[in-house]
């Protein structure tokens, strides 16, 4: 534990922390192109941690966003791609990042490319991916360069909300130890959807149909073997780490997770598939499949107090999230060989000052790059030392 969490008398909060340490995964640069309210922006920011400040509405949840583009899925918002471009740009967004990683220099890119560009106007908008100028088949391949891990405030219900947002949660957490783990959710989704829509439809060749299952329960079984596997590490790093923020008990409320408990997992893919034949004529009546991974829940309950985390207090449901996180960017360190970049938009905010000055040693301990957002640059005098600091003012933002 660092000796900003032993103490039991900080007389001398307000003075910087010293250095943490030294990034070994750190964004040196992003650019933006007809990106929300970005036209044009570029930022250098060396091997440092940074602090965004400014008004409400200045855009640096913005910035946040456009980092979240460089790692795999629908980014910090889980926006519309479209919704994402400048109002008014003719062009579609773009997003860059030189990235410095343990193996050396990288270029990642991102962006909108429209259905127009398809040539179809029924196909969707598409993300596409770049790695040092070359195309990618997606943007899933930049979880093999790097992870990046983020809390905003809309996760401040996470264990109130419906259970998509806890699965969300989860399949990022899962990614960091299993790279492959996005693909095979996002395999497992699109073989989810076109079953779906061939019972919908009513005359579907059952052959064709029975093909699909396999490969749902293939991909199925994998998905729930990798959350397995993950929480597993995640537990026994939770319970290995001497944090200042609460403990939590982690669980899966899943029924491949749940097979895969004490049964093969071959024998669990073949339950899955006759389960998905069993269940054909309720999914063609409701249009959607009713049993799989994809209706895993993440259950997390406060270990000291014994208590879920949804009957915790919002101080005490924040408290535990920024615990997991934490300790998942340990576990990240070791397993990844680096820890994640982390997005943490108006976090310090909502901590008080003794809390903040946990929060703020234990990310140098980790030696992850943090980008912090906030209105109010007193909240950060602790990370003078470890941090950039720019600000967003009239439009612009300045370094500091």
């Amino acid at each position: 534990m660092s000796n900003l969490a032993h103490s039991n008398n900080r007389e001398n909060l307000s003075s910087a922390l010293p250095l943490g340490k030294a990034l070994v995964l750190y964004v040196d640069r992003v650019m933006l192109t007809n990106f929300r309210s970005y036209e044009s922006m570029s930022l250098e920011t060396g091997a440092n941690s940074v602090v965004l400040t400014g008004a409400n509405g200045a855009g640096k949840t913005n910035l946040l966003e456009a980092i979240s583009f460089l790692s795999p899925g629908r980014g910090l918002r889980r926006a519309k791609l479209s919704d994402v471009n400048k109002i008014g740009a003719e062009a579609p967004w773009a997003v860059s990042g030189r990235i410095f990683t343990p193996d050396g220099e990288r270029q990642l890119g991102s962006g909108l490319l429209p259905r127009h560009a398809l040539n179809s106007e029924t196909s969707p908008d598409r993300r596409i991916g770049r790695l040092d100028g070359e195309n990618l088949n997606s943007p899933a391949a930049f979880g093999d360069i790097l992870q990046v891990a983020w809390l905003t405030p809309q996760m401040d219900r996470l264990f109130i909300d419906g259970v998509s947002g806890r699965r969300r949660f989860l399949d990022r957490l899962v990614a960091a130890y299993h790279p492959s783990h996005s693909r095979e959710v996002g395999a497992y989704e699109r073989v989810m959807r076109e079953r779906s829509k061939l019972l919908s439809e009513g005359h579907a060749d059952p052959q064709w149909v029975s093909s699909l299952e396999s490969r749902m329960a293939e991909h199925g079984v994998a998905v729930a073997a990798a959350r397995l596997d993950a929480i597993d590490k995640l537990s026994q790093a939770i319970s290995e780490s001497q944090s200042a923020f609460p403990s939590a008990v982690l669980s899966l409320g899943g029924d491949l997770e749940q097979g895969l408990l004490n049964r093969p997992a071959l024998e669990v893919e073949t339950e899955f598939c006759e389960r998905l034949v069993s269940s054909r004529q309720q999914d063609a009546r409701s249009g959607r499949t009713s049993i799989g991974p994809h209706k895993t829940d993440l259950l997390v309950r406060h270990k000291n107090k014994d208590m879920p985390a949804e009957l915790c207090s919002t101080g005490e449901q924040k408290a535990l999230l920024i615990g997991i996180t934490l300790a998942s960017a340990r576990l990240s360190a070791t397993q990844f060989g680096a820890p994640p970049i982390l997005l943490l938009d108006e976090v310090a905010a909502h901590l008080d000052e003794k809390r903040r000055g946990f929060l703020f040693e234990e990310l140098g301990d980790i030696g992850s790059q943090v980008w912090l957002t906030g209105t109010d640059k007193s909240l950060f005098e602790l990370m003078a030392n470890r941090a950039r600091f720019f600000q967003f003012k009239d439009g612009k933002i300045e370094a500091e």
